[in-house]
């Protein structure tokens, strides 16, 4: 990917500026982050904002990965409804998890609005919409454990989704007010301004091609020169290589694509009018987002199959726009992209320990704007002293899926005959 070519919508229109900076001469810092996306960025804004030197190695552009190709929802939670996180976590790790994660689209507002990052925000929530009525009864049950915890949840039926939409076909839907939207690569940019700000180092067009103990510190290599580092934190989720033994295996690889309209103007007025973002409860999921300049942003599970102008993906967006929205007749569409997921069977993210002052969150599964914000803050706290026992869900070692490699062929599948079924 050339630098001149945008990867996204979201990397053409974002009003922060990027940050390209080649890593110049060796250096010796406290904590090297390798990635420059959420996970990265954030961990350096938090180190630097108690005192660590921090280095961040991107080796594209900022936001290159995951964080420029998001669909942009804030969303709270993870895929999970509380009940099952319980479970899954147990008692102690699983009320704080959701906890947490109920409360991380705040966080990242909080963010935002701190270092006044320009990243298009709404705070108008998200819809989750029922597909189908079985759809309907999953988001009931879902509203119900919500209500039990307080949080601001509402339970949509057929027809106040419909008028929160601009179409009727979904059969309700659940909007949580604690959500909301943004430009991905704004925000990704913005963290990095604030980083910078706080005295953090980010060099990009570095690869980091080795990691070596000498002594009590991490040697990080790069096709520039070394860095010394007393830890380091690898921050490349779906997009790790093979810079670190089987990190890539430790997660089954989807890919999501999205393709945006032209701006539409007074057409697109009635379509999703609170700028909710919207994402589908079927099993090949559909995202739905209308920008600030009145483009629809459509999505769905699987690659990019041609391009914005033409092809399966083009065809199928037109079919959907036209079932959804009858009125809106034929549309342009003027991007189109594809990003990695990094999905774990339990649909819950890791924070794993590699070495001595080694760490990686992984496995965010299509929640990393949330999650990596969170988890860049808790490898703060780790690097400045903060016990084990506070982080949100508990340290694990590297354990590989070993399917995952079979999965995602399998899955990659599946979605490229939906794509082509769906356009026909």
């Amino acid at each position: 990917m050339t630098r001149d070519k945008p990867i996204s919508l979201w990397a053409a229109s974002a009003q922060e500026p990027d940050v390209a900076a080649p890593l110049s001469g060796a250096d010796t810092v406290d904590v090297a982050i390798v990635g420059g996306g959420f996970t990265g960025l954030s961990t350096a804004l938090h180190c630097a904002e108690a005192g660590l030197s921090a280095h961040v190695l991107e080796a594209e552009q900022l936001g290159h990965g995951g964080s420029g190709r998001n669909v942009g929802l804030v969303n709270a939670g993870v895929w999970h409804p509380p009940a099952a996180v319980r479970t899954a976590l147990g008692p102690t790790y699983g009320p704080r998890f959701t906890e947490r994660f109920g409360a991380a689209p705040e966080y990242v507002f909080s963010l935002i609005e701190r270092h006044q990052i320009r990243c298009e925000v709404t705070r108008t929530g998200t819809i989750h919409a029922a597909h189908a009525p079985s759809g309907q009864a999953e988001l009931k049950a879902r509203h119900a454990e919500w209500q039990r915890l307080g949080a601001p949840v509402d339970l949509l039926d057929r027809a106040e989704v419909a008028a929160a939409t601009g179409t009727e076909v979904f059969h309700g839907g659940l909007l949580d007010h604690r959500a909301g939207t943004i430009n991905p690569m704004g925000y990704c940019r913005g963290l990095a301004r604030a980083a910078r700000g706080a005295g953090a180092t980010i060099s990009t067009g570095t690869r980091v091609t080795s990691l070596r103990r000498d002594g009590g510190a991490w040697i990080v290599g790069t096709e520039s020169g070394d860095l010394r580092a007393r830890a380091v934190v690898l921050g490349t989720n779906a997009y790790s290589d093979d810079l670190w033994p089987g990190l890539k295996r430790a997660y089954t690889t989807i890919n999501f694509f999205q393709l945006a309209t032209e701006p539409l103007g007074p057409a697109a007025k009635d379509i999703l009018p609170g700028r909710q973002g919207l994402w589908s409860t079927g099993k090949i999921m559909v995202s739905l987002r209308r920008d600030m300049s009145d483009r629809l942003i459509l999505g769905s599970m699987g690659r990019i199959m041609g391009t914005a102008a033409g092809g399966a993906s083009h065809r199928w967006a037109q079919k959907k726009l036209a079932a959804m929205f009858p009125a809106l007749g034929p549309v342009t569409f003027e991007e189109a992209w594809t990003g990695q997921i990094a999905m774990t069977p339990d649909h819950l993210p890791r924070i794993c320990k590699l070495g001595e002052n080694l760490y990686t969150p992984v496995g965010y599964n299509g929640r990393g704007i949330t999650t990596g914000t969170l988890f860049g803050q808790a490898m703060a706290g780790l690097l400045t002293g903060m016990d084990l026992a506070e982080l949100p869900l508990p340290m694990t070692d590297l354990a590989p899926v070993r399917s995952a490699p079979i999965m995602s062929r399998l899955y990659q599948m599946a979605f490229a005959a939906n794509q082509v079924i769906k356009s026909i």
